[in-house]
């Protein structure tokens, strides 16, 4: 039977690069012939369903669920009576079954979630990490010189490192 897949976080403060990190070692790790997942955590809302668009118009009429489905592509959209714990997330969108056919999940954001941490930290924003050994931190990204007798700390630009890293620690 596969295992379940393990969870890691990139985490950091607003603007400091998670997602462009993320892009680079999802493209890493699929080339490596990993399955990826992810989950990106926002604070404030979204929409991704558009005035005009049919399943948009679905739920302005009162649909709860709206399904856009393609040849290559599925989109659920659903509205919530409150804000989900990340938990009853995950099993909503990665239910056990379909947990199978992937090697591991990526999560941006979440950082007061107990899971792996890799925080990202830009001089330009902050030179201090939002998040330490004991709150799941694994490793640091970043652009600051930080010496680190409890993480390793990666650069920005070291994509390959820091893939490796996640492939020997997680896969």
């Amino acid at each position: 039977m596969k295992r379940i897949p393990q969870i890691i976080s990139i985490v950091g403060r607003s603007g400091v690069g998670k997602t462009t990190l993320l892009e680079k070692v999802i493209r890493q790790l699929t080339r490596r012939g990993y399955r990826i997942a992810t989950i990106k955590h926002y604070n404030h809302g979204f929409e991704i369903d558009h005035p005009g668009k049919d399943s948009y118009r679905h739920s302005a009429a009162g649909s709860n669920t709206a399904v856009v489905l393609g040849p290559d592509k599925m989109a659920i959209v659903r509205k919530l009576d409150k804000p989900l714990s990340f938990k009853a997330a995950l099993e909503l969108a990665f239910p056990p079954r379909s947990r199978q056919s992937i090697d591991l999940i990526i999560t941006e954001g979440f950082k007061r979630e107990k899971m792996p941490k890799l925080e990202v930290v830009r001089k330009a924003i902050s030179r201090r990490p939002v998040s330490s050994p004991s709150r799941g931190l694994v490793a640091l990204i970043t652009d600051v010189v930080m010496a680190s007798n409890q993480v390793p700390v990666f650069g920005l630009d070291d994509i390959k490192k820091i893939t490796d890293f996640i492939e020997k620690r997680f896969l």
